[in-house]
């Protein structure tokens, strides 16, 4: 069995990954292994495995707390409290070189060269992420209150209509592999012709003909970056179940994913309610 990292040991390693992170939202490329090559001298020679799955680990903590994390390093929640401790610690402590940096990222409007259509969309296609891998492991051990930079990069329109405009192209793809190019025409791009609201963005056409109501939701950040659903959206997928898809759209910025799930939200993440509503 391994041994618990020491105060110090954490204190090295979340100082190394907000060092890289801030490296990576400015565009300046990094050299992970040579990373763990220094940190493997400054731990007690921790190996690269758990070095790796720590930083892992403060991935999943910012991503609770809304907060961009390191694309390379996936979410992997089981963490001692006294990571996460640190981890807000030091977001506290880097405040003011980390704000425009956050700020940037949420802002930015990927990709940005023109959109173009992808020559084979196949190659755009991947497994999503497996949802049982996550649950939210405690309640918060600290107080302060964060800006939600991942909900506010979701909701920047302009990513936003490019991850649909996507979709929508992906769609007409998809309709003419599966020989029902004749239904091309009866896509409706939903939330552009009649505005936000409808629970979907996009009406497409399954192969027999029936509708398909498709959410967008987009990000530069890897697949396995939170989404943010409303209650309608989530009231509407429950009552559609049979004919709703998630269209996740990840890695905007670079080569551009995409992954899909059918059903009620709940049949394939975990929600956690962030705000309720009090009636009198």
């Amino acid at each position: 069995m391994s041994q618990d990292w020491s105060k110090k040991e954490v204190e090295i390693i979340v100082e190394d990954y907000f060092e890289m992170l801030e490296k990576e939202l400015q565009g300046i490329p990094l050299n992970k292994t040579a990373h763990r090559k220094v940190l493997s001298t400054q731990l007690n020679g921790r190996t690269d495995g758990s070095i790796e799955f720590k930083h892992q680990n403060i991935s999943a903590i910012l991503a609770k707390v809304g907060q961009p994390f390191i694309k390379g390093y996936k979410r992997m929640s089981n963490y001692q409290q006294i990571l996460e401790e640190q981890v807000i610690r030091a977001l506290q402590n880097h405040e003011s070189q980390l704000r425009p940096l956050f700020e940037a990222f949420s802002e930015q409007a990927a990709p940005k060269a023109p959109y173009s259509k992808p020559d084979d969309y196949k190659s755009c296609l991947e497994d999503g992420p497996v949802s049982s891998s996550y649950t939210e492991m405690r309640e918060p051990s600290y107080k302060t209150s964060f800006v939600n930079y991942l909900e506010k990069e979701q909701n920047n329109r302009t990513l936003g209509f490019s991850g649909e405009q996507f979709v929508f192209d992906y769609e007409g793809w998809r309709l003419k592999d599966i020989g029902r190019g004749d239904l091309v025409d009866q896509i409706e791009w939903v939330s552009r012709q009649r505005g936000d609201g409808a629970g979907y963005d996009i009406l497409s056409r399954n192969a027999d003909g029936s509708d398909r109501f498709i959410e967008v939701k987009t990000t530069k950040l890897p697949k396995e970056s939170p989404i943010f659903v409303s209650v309608n959206e989530v009231f509407f997928a429950a009552s559609h179940a049979e004919d709703f898809y998630l269209y996740r759209v990840f890695n905007f910025n670079s080569q551009k994913k995409l992954f899909i799930r059918q059903g009620n939200y709940e049949d394939f993440c975990f929600l956690r309610p962030v705000v309720f509503k009090g009636m009198f």
